[in-house]
């Protein structure tokens, strides 16, 4: 948009963001209103238009207030506290009116401070003299807006009364700096980054929230450009005085920051009433899964960082932990009970555990990898010739793979298309994420550097040239990637507007590499000019942890990690991406498809655990029991037990879960005992006189059902069927002992159905009837190494809907009916029917492996789900042994050790 729409937006957005609810008539009344101001010119019917609908989709975006679960021994504090006239707002209120300038949806902004509120409720009531410490987690999303959460509680806590203030933010210097700089502007209100150059001309520069009021400033010991240093910070204790302002620190997660920090705080905290560790500390951990966890596993061993963030709570008199995290797993599973005479409690958030929710506007993973993945996902399966999954430190990189080539390009007309949309001013950022070894992320830099420069020179010599420049390789093959993937799009339906802006989109475009070795090249989107920045990131760990790149279109993404934890993080595509979400694409390999599709579905889970524990008074230390007990959270635990050496005992909770053979073995011998079981399983279920218990009906569109099985034909099929051994969750003995404890009353009768594909010419009748077969993409590396590793592609062995089978129309509709009041604008997981079943569901069915782009035939195999309902018995959990063999055939070696993990 020209500067004049972004002015009018601007004013209209301010004048709505005083009213509830606007209705599409009122957007457009003040629009008609405003635009005749004599200072905006030169905006057409059409710009309004355009505006009005931007507005009106950005008033619709809301954002609940998640859940939360407390301590028993919580006591509320905050209300009685703004009743008494304690809190200002002073600090909140400047931050608020920034979040509303840079045009943050009202619901959003509104639901921000709630749940800020909520959390700020949960921490120590600073005007308590008493001892206290508190130790507590938030729960977000990848690149969900947890930054921009804890800037605000920052600025609730400094009103509170809170006057140290302590932000761990990452483990690398970009992400340090990137954090200071959001923190600068949205509590601070002036640019640290002229303060550490000493520019006394510029040293007063009013930025953020500091243009709303200039009466207090917060005190910063460190800048944008510079961690804390303990003689900067004693020549700035002047400037604390009597602490009639809150100071701030934001500190790379090293262990020289934090000794420094610790030995600076003993000197100055020397027999003074003034002294800095009695005053109320806030310490806030960002990434806290991440280098916080104590990895030691030897007697009476602590991991360095671990111990340092312990001594350095231990200082205060009256502190509060809180750690932000998109993937809580190792926080939850440290031991609540650990503690040290020295430094003290570990870091399990036993206070307070509260999970954010993500706005709905949010493009996460449930959107990306399960509502649109055919839209945004692209497989890769041309790389292993030249650049292989796994590969060495000394990989000579001889070219690059087709598909990375075709990302590039998809990434240059994606530029074009956004300025086409009036996007100029807009960051843009393609991803390549593709090896831990900085060497050969240097290569990769200097191949696409090529690459693009072939583009470039082609553009320049021929891009003027109409439809007479598609005699040119590279032009034609950019236009051929446009007729792929954007074809249709808004601004995107002819091809000669996208032509003529090729030229001004390889001009600004850079390649840089983001890794512990390029410091110096690290990502700058704060690079003045009219244009945005069109950059190609290259990195590794570093592009995997907190950092935001700005405007990301496109990514290719090559690592194999099956951590949950690595997984989220390294996905970078998450975020908002208003005005081109349709425009986005991620390239990766077929498997990781279907881990990040399992993993988002896990997420949810775990987010509904806390709700529905918020609402039977749990307490983080049941949250933790639960999350442990989790069959899937089996992945997480891998990390850091692997380099412990010893096997892993889990208790694996069944109760409300579905568990498939996602993992099934490709032996011949193997597939046909399978084959035998299932068949049996079959004719006992379809046959009406196996037992008066049973009732047979059709259940289209899943197939046959059989309601009422007795448990003991269940039992056998699962002890004959053997699933691929490397899937804990799926054990025959894990699943027999659960079912055995539950087998003469909630497991007793079963709903068995054989589910057969519908409108699928491929039928079979492997297992006696004839049935629908269920195609399903596997990986040419797990079938070379013997199994089927069916939840590469889809992650689901089975169909949504399936646990639809064997409830009647009237429970299906109350389920939906409740599940809609929650969350209006979702389709239906399927866990809310599994929660409303009584009987639990086995489903059989016939599977389809094929390998994308091979032509081989692999046989036909049977597969299982089941559908456990939830269960009122005690002791939910079975234990089960991980061993060292098993958890290397899942996880591989210790996992990744980047190349720049420098924090240790």
């Amino acid at each position: 948009m020209s500067d004049q729409l972004d002015n009018l937006e601007t004013m209209v957005t301010a004048m709505l963001a005083k009213e509830v609810r606007p209705t599409e008539d009122r957007v457009r009344e003040l629009i008609a209103q405003m635009r005749d101001l004599p200072f905006l010119t030169g905006i057409t019917d059409a710009d309004c238009e355009i505006l009005a609908r931007r507005i009106e989709e950005r008033h619709g975006i809301s954002m609940g207030l998640g859940a939360g679960v407390a301590s028993k021994d919580f006591e509320p504090w905050l209300a009685d506290a703004k009743i008494r006239g304690e809190i200002d707002g002073y600090y909140w209120d400047r931050y608020r009116r920034l979040l509303v300038e840079k045009k943050m949806p009202p619901d959003v902004v509104s639901g921000m401070d709630e749940v800020t509120d909520r959390v700020l409720g949960y921490l120590g009531n600073p005007r308590d003299n008493s001892e206290w410490s508190r130790l507590g987690m938030v729960v977000g999303y990848v690149q969900s807006g947890k930054t921009a959460n804890y800037t605000g509680l920052v600025c609730k806590a400094a009103d509170a009364g809170y006057r140290l203030i302590v932000v761990i933010a990452g483990i690398h210097n970009n992400l340090r700096n990137q954090t200071q700089t959001r923190i600068d502007e949205g509590f601070i209100g002036r640019d640290t980054a002229r303060l550490a150059r000493k520019d006394r001309a510029e040293a007063q520069k009013i930025i953020g929230v500091g243009r709303f009021d200039q009466t207090r400033f917060p005190v910063s010991l460190t800048t944008s450009l510079r961690d804390f240093n303990k003689a900067t910070a004693t020549t700035n204790t002047s400037q604390i005085g009597q602490y009639s302002v809150p100071v701030v620190l934001v500190i790379k997660k090293n262990a020289s920051t934090l000794k420094n920090l610790i030995e600076w705080l003993k000197e100055h905290s020397a027999g003074t009433a003034s002294q800095m560790v009695e005053q109320p500390m806030l310490l806030i951990d960002d990434e806290a899964d991440n280098a916080s966890i104590n990895i030691k596993h030897g007697k009476d061993e602590i991991a360095r960082i671990n111990g340092q963030i312990r001594e350095l709570l231990g200082l205060f008199r009256r502190s509060c932990y809180v750690g932000y995290t998109a993937t809580p797993f190792a926080n939850i599973f440290i031991d609540p009970d650990t503690d040290d005479a020295t430094i003290g409690q570990d870091l399990f958030p036993r206070h307070f555990i509260i999970g954010l929710d993500a706005p709905s506007n949010y493009f996460g993973a449930q959107k990306v990898f399960i509502e649109n993945r055919d839209k945004h996902i692209r497989d890769i399966d041309d790389n292993e010739d030249i650049l292989p999954l796994k590969h060495t430190i000394d990989l000579s990189l001889d070219g690059l793979p087709a598909s990375l080539e075709k990302a590039v390009r998809a990434f240059i007309v994606a530029r074009a298309i956004r300025n086409l949309r009036g996007q100029q001013g807009d960051h843009a950022s393609m991803l390549v994420n593709a090896s831990r070894f900085t060497g050969v992320q240097g290569q990769l830099r200097r191949r696409i550097t090529d690459f693009v420069e072939r583009i470039r020179s082609a553009v320049t010599v021929d891009g003027g040239k109409g439809t007479a420049a598609l005699q040119n390789a590279q032009i034609a093959a950019l236009r051929q990637v446009w007729t792929e993937e954007f074809a249709g799009l808004e601004n995107a339906d002819r091809w000669e507007p996208i032509q003529s802006s090729l030229h001004d989109v390889l001009a600004a475009a850079r390649i840089v590499e983001v890794n512990a070795s390029r410091q110096a090249s690290s990502l700058d989107y704060d690079r003045k000019g009219d244009f945005g920045q069109t950059v190609i990131a290259i990195g590794g760990f570093s592009l995997s942890r907190g950092l935001t790149l700005e405007g990301l279109t496109v990514s290719y993404f090559l690592r194999n990690s099956m951590m949950y934890d690595t997984l989220m993080q390294m996905g970078r595509w998450f975020g908002y991406r208003p005005d081109y979400e349709d425009l986005c694409r991620v390239w990766m390999p077929t498997e990781s498809v279907g881990w990040y599709a399992h993993i988002a579905e896990a997420m949810d889970e775990l987010q509904r655990d806390l709700k529905r524990m918020e609402l039977d008074g749990g307490t983080p230390e049941d949250f933790g029991l639960a999350v442990r007990s989790h069959p899937q959270n089996l992945i997480v635990t891998a990390r850091n037990k692997m380099g412990s050496g010893q096997e892993v005992p889990m208790k694996v909770g069944l109760a409300n879960r579905l568990i498939e053979t996602t993992r099934l073995s490709a032996d011949t011998t193997i597939i046909e005992r399978n084959v035998a079981a299932a068949r049996r399983l079959v004719e006992i279920s379809l046959d009406p006189g196996t037992a008066e218990s049973i009732e047979l009906r059709e259940s289209s569109p899943f197939g046959t059902l059989a309601s009422g099985v007795p448990v003991e034909h269940v039992l056998e099929f699962l002890r004959t069927f053997r699933p691929h051994g490397s899937n804990p969750a799926t054990d025959p003995r894990l699943i027999g002992d659960y079912i055995l404890e539950r087998a003469a009353t909630e497991l007793k009768l079963w709903d068995i159905l054989v589910a057969s594909a519908k409108g699928n010419d491929n039928q079979d009748g492997l297992l006696g009837p004839t049935l629908g077969t269920y195609a399903r993409t596997v990986a040419k590396r797990d079938v070379d190494s013997g199994f089927f590793n069916i939840g590469s592609g889809s992650a689901r062995v089975g169909q949504p809907g399936d646990e639809k089978a064997g409830l009647n129309e009237a429970t299906i509709q109350d389920a939906e009916a409740k599940f809609r009041t929650k969350e209006p604008k979702k389709t239906f997981p399927d866990h809310i029917y599994r929660s409303a079943r009584r009987r639990p569901l086995l489903i059989v069915r016939v599977l389809a492996p094929r390998i994308q782009n091979d032509a081989r035939s692999l046989p036909l195999v049977p597969a299982w789900s089941i559908s456990f309902p939830p269960s009122s018995i005690e002791g939910g959990t079975v234990e089960y042994i991980v061993g060292k063999v098993m958890l290397r055939e899942l996880f591989g070696d210790a996992d990744e050790v980047d190349e720049d993990a420098e924090y240790a």
